[in-house]
């Protein structure tokens, strides 16, 4: 893979870009609300955040075509924060999480993202993909005075009838042809039908009015002392962790679909810098959103130009085109998201479970499970934990002895593998200081010393030998062996 060039980040096929940035933003206008209202903010919060840190991450971020936003991952860490301490804290508080991250980005732990294991990636595919397919069927619901209930009759039909035109579109009409994003066409038709039909469907504007003046900066009216602080920052800290982690989950799947290479380092400085913007101006904090990002590259976005206009838009939706856009149906976005989540669900992944090792596709299921039905931070962090637990235990069973005698005063062994701290267990039980001769050399050639706990194990492979009358020496250390064994004080003699 390639890193763009400056050019190609800003200035390739940027006709396609503009649309694909158009079409994301359509998406991100009802996902933005939705999440406000998870939060129990004011919309326009949501929306604020989504131009703010759509644009400023596009413009400045490490990872063109990537789309990010007021994010729900975000929005469900801070319901607490804002129902016990009020909005306020809140924006302090996405402050303060957006200097976490400029932190992160600033001591270049971007690229920390390397060491997610290929199945936790699956796993993370999956359930996003679920999440976002779940979170459609809040649509086929109706507010009514006892609570939300199911549509039924014809609200119900309208709905799916709608839901399925739009999603036929998308499947068929690159088909056809691909000049314009399909998801672009079938949302601005799909409401272009149902109003000249006049039929009864529920709109953007049944969600919340969008309607607004340009965000104004201001301080968070809060008190800026210790106390504030404690409050604040155990929240700040988690929404840092877990918009990190999503944002660099959806990068790395962008880098493989674009085949290009970004820069986790500067991604994670502009999504800091994003929050602390949005947070002064009044939004809500925000992250990649794996949903858009996936409607702006299957319609063409790669460049920054896709990004800035998603974000602008946003922000034109809301000073001039709100009576526009509030026509638009639901059933036309829910069918766009129905196609990404089917899109972005890693469908191979059911085929290879069988031929995959088991501990792998414990990791892809495991995943996969704890992303719907906890968070993501959780489930990346447990699928991280196994995979490396299985490593450990996989590298703990290849240290074997190589045993070669010279006479019956003398013997060798010569070591292969990894010794750390799963394996000392197995490295001690390979050898016999009660059987061995009174001259005992290990050749180290082929051990690779990884650890204190390896370093224990020679002291006290040491003392065995010592106790049992023998005399140990270690030969044909490398340079690096040598000096940490050496540095810890054991001797080699």
């Amino acid at each position: 893979m390639k890193i763009q060039s400056l050019r190609e980040q800003w200035l390739a096929n940027v006709p396609s870009n503009l649309l694909a940035g158009l079409t994301s933003s359509f998406a991100l206008v009802p996902e933005c609300i939705a999440f406000a209202l998870v939060a129990h903010v004011n919309p326009l919060m949501g929306l604020y955040g989504a131009f703010i840190i759509c644009a400023l991450t596009a413009i400045f971020g490490g990872r063109p075509g990537m789309i990010s936003g007021a994010a729900g991952s975000m929005a469900v860490v801070i319901v607490a924060l804002v129902v016990q301490h009020g909005v306020q804290y809140l924006l302090a508080t996405v402050v303060l999480s957006g200097v976490l991250m400029m932190l992160f980005g600033l001591l270049r732990l971007g690229k920390l993202v390397r060491m997610v294991p290929h199945p936790v990636m699956i796993g993370f595919v999956n359930g996003l993909a679920i999440i976002i397919a779940m979170a459609q069927l809040e649509h086929f619901k109706r507010a009514t005075p006892q609570g939300e209930v199911w549509l039924q009759g014809t609200p119900l039909v309208v709905m799916c009838a709608l839901v399925v035109l739009t999603m036929s579109i998308v499947y068929l009409l690159p088909k056809v042809t691909k000049a314009v994003p399909p998801a672009l066409v079938a949302i601005v038709g799909v409401g272009l039908i149902s109003q000249f039909m006049h039929w009864p469907v529920r709109t953007l504007g049944d969600m919340a009015h969008i309607a607004g003046a340009f965000p104004s900066l201001h301080l968070p009216q809060v008190s800026f002392d210790l106390a504030t602080l404690m409050v604040v920052l155990p929240y700040a800290t988690l929404m840092a962790i877990v918009g990190l982690l999503e944002t660099l989950l959806t990068f790395n799947l962008t880098d493989e679909i674009t085949e290009t290479l970004g820069q986790p380092d500067r991604e994670c400085l502009a999504l800091g810098v994003a929050n602390v913007v949005s947070g002064l101006f009044g939004g809500m904090g925000g992250c990649a959103m794996i949903g858009q990002t996936m409607i702006n590259l299957t319609s063409g976005g790669r460049s920054r130009v896709s990004g800035v206009t998603s974000g602008v838009m946003i922000l034109l939706f809301i000073l001039f085109l709100s009576p526009l856009i509030e026509r638009i149906p639901l059933a036309a976005l829910v069918g766009v998201m129905f196609v990404v989540a089917q899109q972005t669900f890693a469908w191979g992944s059911l085929r290879v479970l069988g031929k995959v090792p088991r501990n792998d596709a414990l990791v892809i299921i495991a995943v996969t499970v704890i992303t719907v039905f906890t968070d993501l931070a959780i489930a990346v962090l447990f699928g991280i934990v196994i995979a490396a637990l299985n490593f450990a235990w996989q590298h703990a069973r290849e240290i074997r002895v190589e045993v070669k005698s010279r006479g019956e005063d003398a013997r060798t062994y010569v070591l292969h593998g990894t010794l750390f701290f799963a394996s000392t267990a197995n490295f001690h039980d390979l050898f016999k200081p009660q059987v061995d001769p009174d001259q005992v050399v290990v050749d180290c050639q082929h051990l690779h010393v990884a650890d204190h706990s390896a370093i224990a194990a020679f002291e006290a492979l040491k003392g065995r030998y010592k106790k049992a009358g023998r005399h140990l020496q270690f030969i044909n250390l490398s340079p690096r062996n040598q000096h940490i064994l050496e540095r810890a004080g054991v001797s080699l003699m």
